[in-house]
């Protein structure tokens, strides 16, 4: 009997809005999620799409906790959708 749990398909991933409106904007966000990342946060991938306005985490975090980390960016930030 092992105790090893099945591989998980894929971590949920978390799309926010968030109002960029430069390379500036986009760069603020990149450094608070990598920081975060590289702290050892639960993150395992981000995508910033400046043309959409969104941010992409997939993370195990709640969408709440990371709205927060997003949110320290200093950008106007609502969660889109949990894919």
């Amino acid at each position: 009997h092992s105790d090893s749990h099945p591989p998980r398909l894929k971590m949920p991933t978390h799309v926010y809005n968030v109002k960029m409106t430069c390379g500036g904007c986009s760069g603020a966000v990149t450094k608070v999620l990598t920081r975060k990342k590289d702290k050892g946060e639960d993150i395992k991938s981000f995508d910033i799409d400046m043309e959409a306005q969104t941010v992409s985490v997939e993370t195990d975090m709640s969408a709440e906790d990371m709205l927060a980390i997003v949110k320290k960016a200093g950008k106007e930030t609502s969660l889109k959708e949990t894919l």
